[in-house]
């Protein structure tokens, strides 16, 4: 997250958030964003759901006893001297119940310059809290991880704990992710190629790249435990592009029309060729297929999109 972006401002709206219960179409939420970050015209862009991960630890009645289960079973073990057995006898009597967060990510998007990297990405969690499994089996789990996500878990249905809740996640200046991609050396990183290789298939067009794409940001840690970013490309119609009927034995003026049928359907020029490189919505063998036309003397590609491919075919990536 850059600088400039200001924390106070992003501490409101995560409180105010909170407080808000979800509604259809995040009407309120875009609200919401409006007050808190004036001058930036967010609209929702895509929603990525079917995630879960722990939750907190409840009674059957409902009744909380910890919102983390992981700070509760760390804290009780260590009250335990790390003796699993002695937590095991203090507490599996108690019917306790972990519950999971069964989760939906919405990516809400303001362009801010005509960069394909120009706009900023705002991402808010919308959470549903259920019960998810006893707590404890009938013998001490073998470890602290076991307890935490059990291999075996005694499953419960998916009663409700609480009303679904948003949360906030983060706000991301994509320009300012873009400079700090790590790559190797003499390479760029595939995001910041597909960047680039926006840009020299849109020319003179009104099209953001963020009317079509959206980020998909993941941060984890190398072997020695510096932080890493990664980042690739989720589009916004690959639901509606899913059943594309390819047909790969086309060729020439056959072929010319598919590609301008896919172009329409996904609302820009080379849609094609980016759904090639991420996604994988364009079968790779049809690159080979157009590659062949083009040695065969077929001009139906845009120049910037045949150079795409060609370039594409020397140094294949996905990004």
């Amino acid at each position: 997250m850059n600088a400039h972006l200001d924390d106070h401002a992003l501490q409101r709206l995560a409180a105010e958030l909170e407080a808000a219960p979800p509604r259809p179409h995040h009407s309120g939420l875009l609200q919401m964003a409006a007050r808190a970050l004036p001058g930036q015209p967010f609209r929702f862009a895509l929603s990525r759901g079917g995630w879960y991960r722990p939750g907190g630890v409840v009674l059957a009645s409902g009744e909380r006893v910890a919102d983390s289960l992981e700070v509760w079973a760390e804290t009780q073990l260590a009250a335990c001297s790390g003796d699993l057995e002695a937590l095991f006898e203090r507490h599996g009597g108690e019917a306790l119940i972990a519950t999971r967060l069964s989760g939906r990510t919405h990516y809400f998007v303001a362009p801010c310059g005509p960069a394909p990297a120009d706009f900023l990405q705002l991402e808010i969690e919308e959470l549903h809290e259920v019960m998810d499994r006893r707590l404890f089996a009938d013998e001490p789990p073998a470890d602290l991880q076991e307890l935490i996500d059990p291999l075996h878990p005694a499953v419960l249905d998916g009663h409700p704990v609480a009303p679904p809740r948003y949360r906030f996640r983060r706000l991301t200046d994509m320009h300012h992710v873009a400079t700090r991609l790590p790559s190797p050396v003499g390479q760029v990183h595939p995001l910041v190629r597909f960047f680039g290789e926006w840009t020299q298939s849109q020319v003179r067009t009104d099209h953001n790249f963020c009317d079509h794409w959206i980020v998909a940001l993941r941060e984890h840690q190398d072997r020695y435990r510096n932080p890493l970013l990664s980042a690739s490309p989720v589009s916004l119609h690959a639901r509606k592009l899913k059943s594309f009927p390819w047909d790969l034995q086309a060729r020439g003026a056959d072929s010319a029309a598919q590609l301008k049928a896919f172009d329409r359907a996904a609302g820009y020029h080379g849609a094609w060729y980016f759904h090639l490189v991420a996604g994988g919505l364009t079968p790779r063998a049809l690159a080979a297929a157009l590659a062949a036309d083009l040695d065969a003397g077929y001009r139906y590609l845009r120049e910037q999109d045949a150079a795409l491919l060609v370039a594409w075919m020397q140094s294949p990536y996905g990004a």
